[in-house]
């Protein structure tokens, strides 16, 4: 992970609190070597020291003051900020109060080394915050400043909302592309990386269908719009990110309410552990100083700020490598799904055709030759996926005849040559030798001589085989559902290992399906539906978590589903499920240590065992160490045994 720089307010505040933590060590080492207090005799001796601390105290905490003077006229009382002043100007009217009757002034250190510490804490939750804000400002950056549009001839800038779809735009190498459309001239590269996390540049020429946010890296391209502003790619997944931190988890608001019935029960605490002891050993000093190291470990700052952060760090994390998850409440979902729904077309496979088999193999060129030669006129996938895998120039001056459902008859001059199905073969009395492969068989003859077959089949994605292997290995339930018949099925499902699938399913028929796994009984965990977010959207919608794969310019994904996996990769799968599960324990880590210490120096506290400065620990401290934990989520993830990562993961 490359280096991170300061911000300038960060840099600013950081000054500060070294400036301050100067002067404070300076001020405590000759306090304890002379004392401060006795520096000058008489009842006014504490105003020296109280002066000297009073420049530290209010040079670190002037901000903290102010938010909490704020907070009260807008009637948000109780808060770190209030917690923090009532103990920091408690130690200081404590030291005063002692030091007017003639004891030995204890508290003005202690008050500056509260707040001083206090804002170390605030530093590192600003730092580690920007630090996972970070991955999710790549995306921010997506965002395109302006279009030229060509208007009569010329080109003019202007905001990408003004450019009607059809007008056409012209985009300079270097510039980003601002709406969606097709390319109309020129051909260049595009740099996605900011939308997919892909490293590898994108060729488009004309014809060709581009993105907006993605950056154009060559040579200059003219694009037909396609799409509005407000409807295109860049706009939806800006969208998706800006409201990401308003889903909230479970965890997040418990925290959040546990905060606002904790703060004001340790301040009534903390006041009646002043006042009722003292009432009745007259010794105000000791108790009032008790409560107020009672106040400063009770403040939940190792909560309210770790917790969120760790959410924060997570889903920047995902975003890093082109996983877009729409809030806190999905990732923490996500931690407990133990079902993988797949649809098969577009997601398990490429949802192309392509010939996967030829036979006799020691024929294969002249049966390639010949199947392109009857079906290259053709539009149909599985013609142009002969055609595609011949790749070669094909003979012309053939007559070609297409018989209704069963092939093509190509004819020239004495030359005949038959490319369709078994009943084609049929037909014309020619006897071949059966392909029992999945898929679909295209049977070639020439001459009413069988010569060979093809088998042409929807691909198998590549990783899709590991990427499962991966989830079982989780202990996660797969199902694959398809719309394809039971051979078809049956043959992907052997291929790629799931648990169970379905065949010859219609749209209707996989919402049943994912409703008879949620409503199974004794269910614990979550269930996910991967998609390709186009005609997935009511399945999508209906299970717990809707993924949707390849999301980049498809509207349908971005909006259905909870999580968008914006490369076409199902390694972002297991990914995915990684970061979720190491969010949620650092949670968890977070919850326990911070209640643990706190709980336990605050009877310590009570007790008058533990002074003020441990009480600065069991606050700053203990939250310092949150939020260093919850930054371990946005760390970087490399290939371990049972992990599939995408390309950009693997390659840290």
């Amino acid at each position: 992970m490359k280096g991170f720089s300061l911000t300038r307010k960060q840099r600013k505040n950081l000054i500060r609190i070294v400036v301050a933590l100067a002067l404070f060590v300076v001020l405590f080492i000759i306090d304890r070597v002379r004392p401060l207090g006795e520096v000058f005799s008489g009842p006014a001796a504490w105003v020296f020291p109280f002066a000297l601390y009073l420049v530290v105290y209010l040079l670190i905490g002037y901000d903290v003051l102010w938010r909490a003077v704020r907070n009260i006229c807008h009637g948000q009382v109780f808060d770190e900020n209030f917690l923090m002043c009532v103990a920091t100007l408690g130690a200081f009217a404590l030291a005063i109060y002692r030091g007017a009757t003639g004891q030995t002034i204890e508290g003005f250190d202690e008050a500056c080394a509260v707040l001083l510490f206090y804002q170390v804490g605030e530093f590192f939750q600003d730092y580690a915050t920007a630090r996972s804000r970070r991955s999710i400002s790549g995306l921010m950056d997506i965002r395109p400043d302006y279009a030229n549009v060509l208007r009569g001839g010329k080109a003019q800038r202007v905001d990408p909302s003004e450019v009607a779809v059809g007008e056409v735009i012209a985009v300079n190498p270097g510039e980003k592309i601002p709406l969606d459309g097709v390319v109309v001239s020129g051909a260049s590269t595009l740099d996605t990386r900011a939308l997919t996390g892909e490293s590898l540049p994108r060729e488009v020429a004309v014809g060709g269908e581009v993105i907006s946010g993605s950056v154009n890296v060559t040579t200059r391209l003219e694009v037909r719009v396609t799409k509005a502003f407000y409807d295109s790619t860049v706009s939806k997944i800006l969208e998706l990110v800006e409201s990401a931190s308003e889903q909230k988890s479970k965890t997040e608001n418990f925290i959040t309410k546990f905060a606002k019935y904790y703060t004001p029960a340790v301040v009534i605490a903390a006041l009646l552990l002043a006042v009722v002891p003292g009432l009745i050993t007259s010794d105000w000093s000791v108790w009032v100083y008790r409560a107020l190291s009672f106040l400063v470990v009770s403040c939940p700052c190792a909560l309210v700020i770790s917790i969120p952060l760790s959410f924060f760090a997570g889903i920047g994390a995902a975003s890093r490598y082109g996983i877009l998850i729409k809030g806190s409440n999905y990732l923490e979902k996500f931690n407990k799904a133990d079902t993988f729904v797949f649809d098969k077309t577009g997601t398990l496979t490429k949802g192309n055709f392509a010939v996967t088999k030829i036979a006799p193999a020691d024929r294969a060129g002249e049966v390639l030759r010949l199947a392109a030669i009857a079906e290259h006129d053709s539009g149909h996938p599985i013609a142009r996926s002969i055609v595609a895998r011949y790749g070669k120039e094909i003979e012309e001056g053939f007559a070609l005849t297409n018989v209704a459902g069963e092939g093509i008859l190509a004819e020239r001059g004495e030359e005949r040559i038959l490319c369709g199905n078994a009943a084609l073969m049929r037909r014309y009395g020619v006897k071949f030798a059966p392909e029992a492969g999945v898929g679909t068989v295209v049977y070639v003859a020439k001459n009413g001589a069988f010569v060979g077959s093809l088998l042409v089949a929807d691909e198998v994605k590549p990783e899709a085989k590991e990427v499962i292997a991966d989830l079982n290995a989780m202990r996660c339930k797969t199902v694959m559902l398809t719309g394809d018949n039971e051979a078809v099925a049956a043959s992907v499902a052997g291929e790629l290992g799931v648990t169970s699938y379905r065949a010859s399913l219609l749209p209707q028929n996989k919402v049943e399906e994912v409703e008879k796994l949620l409503a199974a009984e004794g269910r614990q965990g979550a269930v996910c539906f991967v998609g390709d977010g186009i005609n997935d959207a009511p399945v999508l919608m209906r299970s717990d978590i809707g993924i949707a794969m390849g999301g980049v310019g498809s509207d349908a994904a971005i909006e259905a589903s909870d999580i968008v996996l914006m490369q076409d990769d199902l390694r972002g799968l297991p990914l995915a499920k990684r970061i979720a599960k190491k969010t949620m324990a650092i949670v968890f880590e977070n919850i326990v240590f911070s209640l643990l210490i706190k709980l336990a120096i605050l009877v310590l506290s009570a007790c008058g065992i533990a002074n003020m400065w441990l009480a600065v620990f069991g606050d700053v401290g203990v939250a310092v160490l949150a939020i260093l934990n919850a930054m371990r989520v946005n760390s970087k993830y490399t290939a371990k045994k049972g992990a599939s990562l995408p390309r950009e993961a693997a390659a840290e």
